[in-house]
């Protein structure tokens, strides 16, 4: 996590900050990568005000971190087809004891504070007037992100036992896993898959349109963050947003045009396609994504289950799936200076990123889809065979 997270930086140009404040920069990366939270604070002296704020998850970095942490706990736990309950909590507890010592190292490290340059114009002269001298700067909140961070490693752990077919469960849960896991399967491979769709369209867009470093930032940092609100966009979702001032990375032309307005911006299939037709394509898109991962649910359940199960199944892994992508996808930035009243006006002294869904319709729109797409998948698997599945008929003859 943390060389993913060096390498976007530094693509961004976070290198260049003084005082040596990369490595910290890239540790509160890390910390807000899994759920910890980061503290922003200004000081400007009696006759200026600073104010900040971000809640924001890179996710580029959030998905590296649970791939490789998964593989690491599922790895001594390969060839088994039943482990106890001690065993799996014993091995969580390694991991997790590994975890609790990087994290505390990670908030600790994760602090910084750097001077605010006023510039020659009029807030400069009135700073140096009055001997202002603005600061804006970071912190972690150690237990908060212990906490949080703790929380992620469960989640990511009991993902885990839940996705790789494989994984080793207790025996109480075995019966479980033939409602369970394929859903869960099937909705991993579809997030993956729109995040393999998404870097294609990445590189392709960076190797046609010059600022690959810019380009290659937004793939190590946040390519996720907006491969998957678009995803919900198009099954039709809302999401409101907002971008003010030289505030974030570069994202898409056309995120960019409908978000960068004086007021909150609706963002959804209408309001994107009023600037380019083409995104009604995302609905294309979005439906052979579904079907797929619907077929994979389908496949994957066991013979004979009814059409109307997988389409429950793939509802509710959906509506999950989606719910999931709304509550970490959030965007919340904030930053600003105001001297004497004066400056918090624009320009470089401020700026404003947000980003936040309209989470029932958004839920409801992903029940709809997974109702539908998963009756079609299940069709579409009848006519193939199942893993494991043997023909009425072909027994061996002498059998038990």
């Amino acid at each position: 996590m943390g060389v993913v997270a060096a390498l976007g930086l530094w693509a961004a140009g976070a290198a260049r900050l003084p005082a040596n404040a990369f490595p910290r920069v890239v540790a509160a990366t890390v910390v807000t990568a899994v759920g910890g939270s980061v503290e922003l604070s200004g000081d400007a002296g009696a006759l200026a005000r600073t104010h900040a704020g971000i809640t924001v998850m890179p996710l580029s970095v959030t998905l590296v971190g649970t791939l490789v942490v998964a593989a690491g706990f599922l790895r001594p736990l390969r060839r088994r087809a039943v482990a106890g309950v001690r065993e799996l909590a014993g091995w969580a507890a390694r991991i997790a004891v590994l975890w609790l010592l990087a994290l505390i190292g990670l908030a600790l490290g994760a602090r910084q504070t750097f001077a605010i340059d006023l510039g020659n114009g009029v807030l400069g002269v009135i700073g140096g007037l009055f001997g202002a001298a603005p600061e804006v700067g970071f912190a972690a909140q150690v237990p908060l992100t212990v906490v949080f961070g703790l929380l992620w490693l469960a989640g990511v752990l009991v993902l885990a036992l839940l996705v790789a077919p494989g994984a080793p469960l207790p025996t109480r849960l075995l019966r479980r896993q033939e409602s369970v896991r394929p859903a869960a399967y099937a909705m991993v491979v579809l997030l993956l898959a729109c995040v393999v769709v998404g870097l294609v369209i990445a590189l392709v867009t960076a190797a046609t349109r010059g600022r690959p470093a810019e380009h290659f930032a937004v793939i190590l940092l946040g390519l996720p963050n907006v491969v998957w609100p678009v995803f919900t966009i198009g099954l039709g979702a809302t999401w409101n947003g907002r971008v003010d001032g030289p505030f974030g990375l570069p994202m898409p032309r056309l995120l960019d045009e409908v978000l960068r307005t004086p007021d909150v911006s609706t963002l959804n299939l209408g309001t994107l396609a009023g600037h380019d037709g083409r995104v009604w394509w995302l609905v294309v898109v979005d439906a052979v994504l579904l079907l797929g991962a619907a077929f994979l649910m389908a496949a994957r359940s066991p013979a004979g289950t009814r059409a109307w199960r997988h389409a429950v199944r793939m509802a509710v892994a959906l509506v999950l799936t989606v719910l999931t992508i709304c509550v970490v996808g959030r965007i919340s930035a904030h930053y600003g200076l105001s001297l004497l009243g004066i400056g918090d006006v624009g320009g470089n002294l401020s700026g404003e990123l947000l980003l936040r869904p309209r989470f029932w319709s958004a839920l409801g729109l992903a029940a709809l889809w997974g109702l539908v797409t998963g009756f079609l998948g299940a069709l579409a698997a009848r006519r193939s065979r199942h893993r494991g599945e043997v023909p009425s008929g072909r027994f061996p003859t002498g059998g038990v």
